[in-house]
């Protein structure tokens, strides 16, 4: 399935879903409902299914979550279909604020990139002493390596790596899945490839996944996570009073520290780092 088509599926799919929902709604209920556009990394790594419960006990609001790639979540926030963005792609963000689209950003919390592959390691990448130089001995030895091909804040990151590497990755080896993070492990586990992923929904994952973390702890593998309301003076139909709701309860230190010990039983470690208003220091003022 090619990116283009992929992404105007999802699309398509989103609209429909909203449409549906909204239908589906009784009257005078739909303040009541927030839409919510995320990534697929916090649904498959299951921190949807705990926030989300808690949220909507605590301020009675109904949380309609379509999980896409950030590069969709930006699609709808920019087209007033959703009411509140929680997105990976930081540059890609901030050209989403510059359209007037986007209000009330802040940075969330944040885990990292890894490579994953098959134990045997075929392209050694395990002794790579970057990650650029991990894609370049991948695209060199024409190991399969599975791309989500689908415009998500992991595929962005994934082509700004082969951009630096000064590699246009090509040919059999390199394989677009037009899929979440969690299918594309399960097709990389299953043909015995390397793709990039976050810690999140891979450590989620793991037990099923015939696969190994090979690279890690580069730098540029940081993963940052914001929340970013659409804007109601450019959307009025928004539900801008859920979705700042849903910003504040992100911000709050309950949840903080909700997000901080998620993973950590089932996991040994926990799947993200909470870090609201940038309180771990890893945002320069640039990055804002």
């Amino acid at each position: 399935m090619s990116r283009n088509i992929y992404r105007l599926g999802m699309a398509a799919l989103a609209v429909l879903w909203l449409l549906s929902a909204y239908r589906c709604s009784p009257p005078g209920s739909a303040k009541r409902d927030l839409i919510l556009a995320t990534t697929t990394s916090t649904q498959d790594s299951g921190l949807l299914d705990v926030l989300i419960p808690q949220f909507e006990k605590q301020t009675g609001y109904r949380v309609k979550t379509v999980a896409v790639g950030t590069g969709e979540a930006l699609e709808m926030g920019e087209q007033g279909n959703a009411d509140v963005l929680l997105v990976h792609a930081p540059s890609s963000e901030l050209e989403f604020m510059k359209t007037g689209a986007g209000t009330n950003r802040h940075l969330v919390m944040y885990n990292d990139f890894i490579i994953v592959g098959p134990q045997s390691d075929p392209a050694n990448i395990k002794s790579a002493k970057d990650v650029m130089e991990a894609f370049r001995r991948i695209a060199t030895s024409k190991s399969l390596f599975f791309s989500r091909g689908d415009d998500s804040g992991t595929n962005k990151k994934e082509l700004e790596i082969w951009k630096q590497a000064g590699i246009s990755p090509q040919g059999d080896w390199y394989q677009e899945t037009g899929n979440s993070m969690g299918q594309t492990l399960q097709i990389a586990s299953e043909k015995g490839g390397y793709t990039l992923t976050d810690r999140g929904t891979y450590l989620a994952l793991r037990d099923q996944l015939d696969l190994s973390i090979l690279f890690e702890g580069d730098p540029v593998l940081l993963n940052i996570y914001h929340v970013i309301q659409v804007n109601p003076d450019k959307f009025p139909k928004v539900n801008a009073e859920g979705a700042k709701a849903f910003v504040d309860f992100l911000l709050s230190p309950d949840t903080q520290k909700m997000i901080g010990n998620f993973g950590k039983d089932k996991y040994g470690q926990a799947l993200f780092t909470p870090c609201a208003n940038n309180s771990c220091g890893i945002e320069s003022a640039a990055d804002k």
